[in-house]
């Protein structure tokens, strides 16, 4: 039996996240054409869009919970229509009659992980900080210039834990005065608010503002776009405003500074992947390239959808904690594009990528021929 909710409560909660916008939509159905998931499934957030404009969405189902909030739809969108915020709406409604798919029912669990340990992935707060063992990583004091917020996935998961290492790393090589929280770090909260969790990102938030604010952070440096976007788009809304810089960003800073020198070839082929929310969401293209371009013997290459047409991986909007068919996931697809442009190495910047691209590359039996790698973790490898 479908659970439909009531047509006031839906109205209202789209008009509270989108305004009107929604009611723009004139059907014409050009959010279908560039959405990633018809490219392995159908889908229409067109037909979303118009039932909830008359408060007739079905919140039982998985439709509402499929979108990634890769940015595409609204990019393309000659009405200006705000796709994602309805779309986070719905959740929200979803999310108050506690009515989860079985798909999605791993995200109720990363919301109460959230909950109790500031993270998604079940992990005890007190070993956030874990990690850095051995490698002699300061806790931030005021007197530092450089927060560096690992963020969730970076502290807990073990391909990814690779990466806050490589990044302390070159901070160190490069003299950077820089600490880390540890577990008076929680999670930025970006995800659970994409999954229509409102009040846990709230709390979150608020949590990370008095944490910073109390340490007297002026600077912070991240790995995940996620973080990034969040701190510099979201976290405003609580009337404060921080100097955020992706690492990208940071590790191009320090070598044009010399601060960090590149000493080392690279002869293999690299393609670069556009996460979401570093490129489409926040316009960030070509620090990671030219990051690329100075090291030696790299020959990068541009797969069919880069830059502002890059295809989404399949893990933004909270679906990075949900379950997808292996035959509908994006990463497969963009894999295939990694090896047809000839790649030995797909990288990107983004932790949510690399952990779907891992498990596509396993999945498609690529692992002999192509490697996935952080963009960090490329510049760690060559710099003296």
């Amino acid at each position: 039996m479908e659970t439909v909710a009531p047509f006031k409560e839906v109205v209202q909660e789209i008009h509270e996240a989108g305004g009107e916008a929604f009611r723009f939509c004139f059907q014409c159905g050009l959010c279908d054409t560039v959405c990633p998931w018809n490219r392995v499934r159908p889908f229409s957030i067109r037909k979303i869009i118009r039932q909830a404009t008359f408060g007739l969405t079905e919140i039982e189902g998985e439709d509402i919970w499929r979108c990634t909030t890769c940015g595409r739809c609204p990019q393309h969108c000659p009405r200006g229509v705000k796709q994602i915020e309805v779309g986070v709406a719905l959740r929200r409604v979803a999310s108050n009659y506690e009515v989860f798919p079985e798909s999605v029912r791993s995200a109720r669990t990363a919301r109460a992980s959230l909950i109790s340990e500031g993270n998604p992935l079940q992990f005890e707060r007190g070993k956030r900080g874990d990690w850095a063992k051995g490698l002699d990583v300061p806790e931030f004091t005021e007197d530092m210039d450089i927060l560096y917020f690992v963020g969730c996935y970076l502290s807990f998961d073990p391909r990814m834990k690779k990466v806050a290492v490589a990044t302390a790393n070159l901070l160190q090589k490069a003299g950077v005065s820089f600490g880390i929280l540890g577990s008076r770090e929680s999670c930025c909260g970006e995800s659970i608010r994409k999954t229509g969790s409102e009040d846990v990102f709230k709390r979150l938030a608020k949590e990370n503002i008095k944490t910073f604010i109390d340490a007297g952070v002026r600077r912070i440096l991240v790995s995940s776009p996620h973080c990034y976007h969040t701190f510099l788009n979201e976290y405003p809304e609580f009337r404060v405003h921080f100097d955020v810089v992706h690492i990208s960003q940071y590790l191009l800073e320090l070598l044009t500074s010399g601060r960090l020198t590149i000493g080392k070839d690279f002869p293999k082929t690299v393609t670069y992947h556009d996460p979401c929310y570093l490129g489409r969401h926040n316009d960030v293209y070509d620090a990671p390239r030219k990051l690329l371009e100075m090291v030696p013997g790299l020959r990068l290459v541009e797969m069919a959808d880069s830059r502002k047409n890059s295809l989404c991986c399949g893990g933004g909007g909270g679906r990075i904690w949900m379950d997808t068919p292996k035959e509908e996931r994006f990463s497969n697809l963009r894999l295939v594009q990694a090896r047809d442009v000839g790649a030995e190495i797909l990288t990107t910047a983004c932790p949510y990528c690399i952990t779907n691209f891992e498990e596509s590359r396993l999945n498609l039996e690529f692992e002999s021929y192509l490697e996935i790698r952080d963009i960090t973790e490329i510049i760690h490898e060559v710099v003296d």
